[in-house]
């Protein structure tokens, strides 16, 4: 009998211990929001998905990534009404802060980002003045010049519109897919305050990056010469931005900081190069 009541006593004392770190965790999370997912196996290539579709008084769970349920450290976008849903709208030295972007760096070879976007006119740095817009980064304690593993901005007006994305590998070499005045590949209609659909697919198989704009490839595909597995170093990774660049000088001109004045919505990573099909499909069903 007495076995049995100390055991009794223990199973009691470990319940009503669960019961209080259960309590303990559900006050410093969020409670899960209803969002969108797509069908995407597990260790699927699909490793981060932010539909913005939330529509709660949290405005982190109006952007959490639906892979990992990985809730923004911090969200001071407004949202919208967006190409399907809800949307965010980017806004002067504000931006959507995340720890990570899951396990993307760390399984990427090949990858691929898919984003909508709209976008009035001629882009601006933090002061107004003309300038670069970041749509991502991935700020680093990688040692880099740029103090980042890789970002994506856009730069220019409605006439001439560049596209630039940066990538650093484990050995700190950098490299510089663009489509801009500097190689006459600049794009127009870019920022005409419509939605536009835009993926950027890298091929480790050819060292190739593809810029797909409303589901069309862009026929100048950029090369890193030979270069193969994106190789990022994950573990250097020290923030995921959304809307914004790497730098810390949110008040100033500098054009490593600038921040998206446009909207945004559907963010998607893969670790996996889509193919022309796959583009398509996102642009067509509004993903």
């Amino acid at each position: 009998m007495t076995f049995v009541n100390k055991a009794g006593r223990y199973t009691l004392a470990l319940l009503a211990a669960g019961i209080a770190v259960a309590g303990c965790q559900k006050m410093d999370r969020p409670g899960l929001p209803d969002f969108p997912q797509d069908a995407n196996p597990p260790g699927g290539p699909l490793n981060f998905y932010a539909a913005f579709d939330g529509t709660t008084s949290d405005s982190r769970m109006n952007a959490v990534d639906s892979v990992r349920v990985n809730f923004p450290a911090d969200n001071p976008l407004a949202a919208i009404d967006g190409v399907s849903g809800k949307a965010v709208q980017g806004e002067n030295k504000k931006f959507i802060k995340y720890a990570k972007p899951n396990d993307w760096a760390a399984k990427a070879k090949s990858f691929s980002v898919a984003f909508w976007y709209k976008k009035d006119g001629q882009t601006k740095n933090n002061t107004l003045g003309n300038g670069p817009e970041y749509i991502m980064s991935f700020p680093s304690s990688n040692g880099h010049w740029s103090g980042a593993s890789m970002f994506i901005m856009m730069e220019g007006n409605n006439a001439q519109g560049e596209v630039k994305v940066m990538t650093v590998d484990k050995t700190n070499a950098d490299n510089w897919f663009t489509w801009e005045r500097s190689n006459n590949l600049t794009i127009p209609n870019l920022f005409d305050n419509q939605w536009h659909h835009m993926a950027l697919v890298y091929d480790a198989t050819t060292s190739g990056m593809t810029l797909y704009l409303d589901g069309v490839a862009n026929p100048n595909v950029r090369t890193w010469a030979n270069h193969g597995d994106i190789n990022i170093d994950d573990s250097k990774i020290s923030e995921m931005r959304i809307g914004a660049g790497p730098g810390k000088g949110l008040d100033t001109d500098d054009w490593l900081s600038s921040t998206f004045k446009g909207a945004i919505d559907q963010y998607r990573m893969y670790s996996s190069a889509l193919t022309a099909a796959e583009v398509n499909a996102l642009f067509t069903q509004k993903k």
